[in-house]
């Protein structure tokens, strides 16, 4: 998306164009030191509340899409969450993450555009999706790790639940700009002939797959995509381990579009198959996250994201 494309670009123009505010933007973003900024923005939405009466406060709760309630029943979303957690293989600890990380955590390692975050005055970022968090914490570990053995290949196994915010508009009845994703990261070191490829992405599939069905998801499809020649022994291993899995769909999808450049090697999609129609609830892959944040090039992740609010949607009612 390019600045013309974005509905802000329009709208920055304009402000920039009155008199006087040209230098504003650099001002604020490149000459202010972090901490003086924090101290504008503070001083600036604390006189700002200070003229917001309390009818305004509710007018803006009525209309303002970030803050609405979620139309998902309570019940069975917990239903959904408790299904992927008791699912959980052996060997994954369940974090209760931070709503917030530290800013450019979505941006810095990973192709989404800042404007589809929502950034706060003092430096930090809503969180958009658990994955980020998730991989910063597997990287803190490994870099740890590789500080006491340069060689260590031992995997660090993470999963969290988190509410999370994405600022880009979604189109659609019950499409809000929160719900609920459900995260799993499995970092560590290469070992040669994709041998970690092999064995984690099995794990985080057969997880899924027991997860969904565990949900009340009687049949579903799992698209596989190789966006590296070299990932097809891994896509191989995968289409015989899985090839009699109860109630599964297993697609090849060497067409889809989304992902590239955010995903390496291989990536994946899951859907729930209700009266028919295939419905998104899982996205997974490869990343060179940790690669980038340890600057050690023989790290390897492997992420999943799944959309608590979607599979509590399409699992029976209790």
């Amino acid at each position: 998306m390019t600045e013309d494309d974005h509905p802000t670009g329009p709208a920055l123009r304009r402000i920039l164009a009155t008199p006087g505010r040209p230098e504003l933007l650099d001002l604020l973003a490149e000459e202010l030191s972090g901490a003086d900024l924090t101290t504008l923005l503070l001083e600036v939405f604390r006189r700002r509340a200070e003229r917001l009466a309390p009818a305004e406060v509710l007018r803006r709760y009525r209309t303002d899409r970030f803050v609405a309630p979620a139309p998902t029943d309570h019940a069975r979303l917990r239903r959904a969450e408790d299904a992927l957690i008791a699912a959980l293989p052996a060997g994954f600890e369940l974090l209760t993450l931070a709503p917030l990380v530290p800013l450019a955590a979505h941006t810095a390692v990973a192709t989404v555009d800042p404007r589809k975050v929502v950034a706060t005055i003092r430096g930090t970022e809503v969180a958009a999706d658990p994955t980020n968090a998730l991989a910063l914490e597997a990287a803190h570990r490994r870099a740890a790790a590789l500080a006491a053995d340069p060689r260590s290949t031992a995997p660090v196994r993470l999963a969290a639940s988190q509410r999370v915010v994405r600022a880009q508009r979604f189109t659609g009845p019950g499409r809000l700009a929160h719900f609920q994703l459900f995260g799993l990261v499995t970092a560590g070191r290469d070992t040669g002939t994709h041998a970690f490829e092999r064995h984690h992405l099995l794990v985080h599939l057969r997880f899924a797959l027991r997860a969904l069905a565990a949900a009340g998801v009687s049949r579903t499809e799992l698209r596989l995509t190789a966006l590296d020649p070299s990932a097809a022994p891994v896509l191989a291993h995968l289409q015989t381990e899985l090839a009699d899995s109860p109630g599964l769909d297993l697609l090849e999808d060497p067409d889809r579009a989304t992902g590239r450049g955010y995903y390496t090697d291989l990536c994946y999609k899951i859907h729930a198959v209700v009266d028919g129609l295939p419905i998104e609830i899982a996205d997974g892959g490869f990343t060179d996250w940790t690669r980038q944040l340890t600057g050690n090039r023989k790290e390897r992740l492997l992420i999943g994201g799944f959309g608590l609010d979607r599979l509590a949607d399409v699992s029976p009612p209790s």
